[in-house]
């Protein structure tokens, strides 16, 4: 009789095991994951939706303190020191608090990262950044709250907050070009072909002096044995910048044999629509 209760028992606990559900949350988890110039930057947060309610003025009540999500905190992460206007964030972790408006919204960047909701007790030592930014209103409804980071540039972004027919951006600044000045800087004290190519280019892309540019592709090129369609096309590109068209058009045209002999027709055609721009005969 034992042996037949143990045994009801333990098939009723097996059926029981085997009959868990998982559901979807109604506010998923989501990571978003990007690099801004040399800065990676990672967002955690969950997305919560309209579902018909009022969002904003109501569900998120105007001017009270709002997780900026659902669940936990919604968590950013940047590898590098940035800039939140002439506000310092130290590389690190920070929970992202927001007081929505009707105009503007404050965006708060709090040190204290993980945990759920709000703090029990708010603490202003805590708050690494705080900034004000405008209300956009949008042509048409997000129904699930979503955070981005566009406007990307080698030096900059913006974190985007859209919901609703809201969207509120606050603008970031890396230290892209600090830090590869400063591996420049310190790579031509004994640079190869490649460190001079790689400066020429990021000087003639960041708009720096496009004769340091020239002068640092000119001796690259002079210490590669046979350079590249790819290399050539920068270098006429340098050139043309530089105001030298005689040189751009010659360069190109290296290039643009070069690349029909390698069978790229990208190249090809950025050639020949160059060398048409600059007039070549």
């Amino acid at each position: 009789m034992k042996k037949i209760t143990l045994l009801v028992v333990m098939i009723a606990v097996s059926l029981g095991v085997q009959a868990q559900i998982n559901t979807p949350q109604p506010s998923p988890s989501s990571t978003l994951i990007q690099k801004v110039g040399l800065t990676d930057v990672t967002v955690e947060y969950s997305r919560p939706s309209m579902r018909g309610r009022t969002i904003f003025g109501d569900l998120v009540p105007y001017d009270k303190l709002w997780r900026t999500g659902a669940n936990a905190r919604t968590k950013v992460t940047f590898s590098d020191n940035v800039m939140i206007g002439s506000q310092e964030l130290k590389a690190g972790s920070y929970a992202i608090y927001t007081k929505p408006g009707t105009t503007s919204w404050e965006v708060i960047f709090y040190t204290e990262a993980d945990g759920g909701g709000t703090p029990a007790k708010w603490d202003d030592s805590k708050v690494a950044a705080k900034t004000t930014a405008p209300v956009q209103k949008l042509p048409f409804k997000v129904e699930t709250f979503t955070i981005s980071i566009d406007g990307l540039s080698d030096n900059a972004a913006t974190l985007g907050l859209l919901w609703s027919d809201v969207y509120v951006g606050v603008k970031f600044d890396v230290p892209t070009d600090k830090a590869v000045t400063s591996a420049i800087d310190k790579v031509m004290k004994g640079p190869d072909a490649n460190d001079y190519y790689a400066a020429a280019v990021y000087y003639m892309n960041s708009g720096k002096d496009i004769n340091k540019a020239k002068e640092w592709m000119d001796k690259a090129m002079s210490l590669t044995e046979k350079p590249a369609f790819w290399q050539l096309r920068q270098q006429s590109l340098i050139y043309a910048k530089a105001g030298d068209k005689k040189q751009a058009i010659e360069t190109a045209k290296k290039s643009l044999a070069a690349a029909e002999a390698a069978g790229n027709a990208d190249y090809v055609k950025m050639n020949k629509d160059s060398l048409k721009e600059w007039g070549a005969k």
